[in-house]
């Protein structure tokens, strides 16, 4: 188990920020913050210290943001100029590849990217996905940091949507073209997938847990990627990522 010493310092999006700080939280790893936004819907637990900028003694920071690169590669900016040349920077990958963000960096190397996506980070395996320039060592500490959380890794390719996010938004658009399509009703739907797959929840579930605007931002950040018809967005997920009501039951 880490030390209460260390620290982590985590910068992005609020659903991100809230669920990797928990799992840090669980095994005594000190947790400071800022979000991208203040408007956030609750507060976060006393536990979560805010912070402008990340301390020069964080063992790890982490870049937390997929909806708004503009904003991802500011935080970016920040964690360069702010930490010493030897801490690795894990940063989501799943709607920007890796590749892409180290272009916006001085030192490439020291970047790593991970699976950050809602629901996700909180599961037993983490993805890491380097760049052609990520150094072995920043690797290591990566999957150090997180063997510590009693975490699994598996190295992927640095690909848009890595593996589980991609596999899951798919799977949550197929369930609401069904839907759409009037094959069967929300909770059939998940009853379905629940009890023929045993997935721990349904799509339709699912996708209202993580957020159906996260899942719409995977899909988009696919087709805009590979051009092809299958990350085609269903037009009702387009509906419920609005906040529309969309079915009466």
């Amino acid at each position: 188990m880490p030390s209460s010493r260390q620290s982590i310092y985590l910068i992005g999006d609020f659903m991100l920020v809230e669920e990797f700080g928990e799992m840090c939280h669980a095994k005594d790893v000190r947790i400071l913050y800022r979000l991208n936004s203040k408007n956030s819907q609750k507060p976060l637990p006393a536990y979560f210290k805010q912070q402008s900028s990340p301390p020069r003694n964080a063992s790890i920071v982490v870049e937390l943001t997929n909806s708004d690169s503009t904003v991802k590669k500011k935080n970016l900016h920040l964690l360069e100029k702010s930490i010493p040349r030897t801490t690795p920077i894990l940063s989501s990958s799943v709607t920007t590849t890796v590749t892409e963000q180290s272009t916006w960096l001085k030192h490439s190397d020291r970047l790593v990217g991970i699976s950050g996506f809602p629901t996700l980070i909180s599961q037993k395996l983490c993805e890491i996905a380097p760049s052609i320039h990520t150094k072995r060592e920043t690797i290591t500490k990566a999957s150090e940091f997180f063997f510590t959380l009693g975490k699994q890794v598996a190295i992927v390719q640095d690909r848009i949507g890595m593996v589980m996010p991609r596999i899951l938004c798919m799977l949550i658009n197929e369930a609401v073209f069904a839907l759409m399509e009037n094959i069967a009703s929300p909770r059939d739907i998940d009853t379905a997938m629940k009890l023929g797959t045993n997935y721990p929840s349904g799509p339709i579930e699912w996708a209202d847990r993580i957020g159906v605007k996260n899942v719409c931002d995977v899909l988009m950040a696919l087709q805009g990627d590979l051009h092809e018809e299958r990350y085609r967005i269903s037009p009702l997920l387009q509906v419920m990522a609005t906040g529309q009501q969309w079915w009466h039951t």
